[in-house]
């Protein structure tokens, strides 16, 4: 049977991002993220929920993350899910299951993160994502 492994989330992070590298040099950092949900419940009332969710992120992202994102700081997150187990040192079998990122790409503005896609190339400088509109008067509404 075929199988599938990806998880999407956007959220924000709840604590700065902490940045260590491997003995070989390659960079890791550990995000926390919250994603907020709104909804009605049975009886009609506003319920807010909060899913917590641990983000491991390797490489040249782990870097830029560290250095441009912090606390409360909008993200989106594509990876997939990763099951980490270890024996603490009382011998104990642990477990954790986190997401591994393959992408993050930082929302919102200056000091709420930059509109940076750690994997992708930003544009260049002074460009403009849509063409400005010449006038007002073409538009039909």
């Amino acid at each position: 049977m075929a199988s599938f492994n990806r998880v999407l989330l956007m959220g924000n992070l709840t604590r700065n991002p902490e940045i260590r590298y491997t003995p070989s040099g390659t960079a890791v950092a550990d995000l926390g993220l919250a994603i907020n949900e709104s909804f009605k419940n049975k009886t009609g009332e506003m319920v807010e929920q909060t899913c917590f969710v641990d983000v491991v992120v390797w490489g040249r992202q782990a870097e830029t993350s560290a250095e441009y994102l912090q606390k409360g700081s909008p993200v989106f997150v594509e990876g997939r899910l990763q099951l980490d187990q270890w024996e603490n040192q009382q011998g104990e079998k642990r477990s954790k299951l986190r997401v591994r990122a393959d992408r993050v790409q930082f929302l919102g503005g200056p000091g709420k993160g930059a509109e940076f896609s750690a994997t992708s190339a930003s544009a260049p400088q002074g460009s403009e994502p849509h063409p400005p509109m010449d006038d007002d008067d073409d538009v039909p509404f």
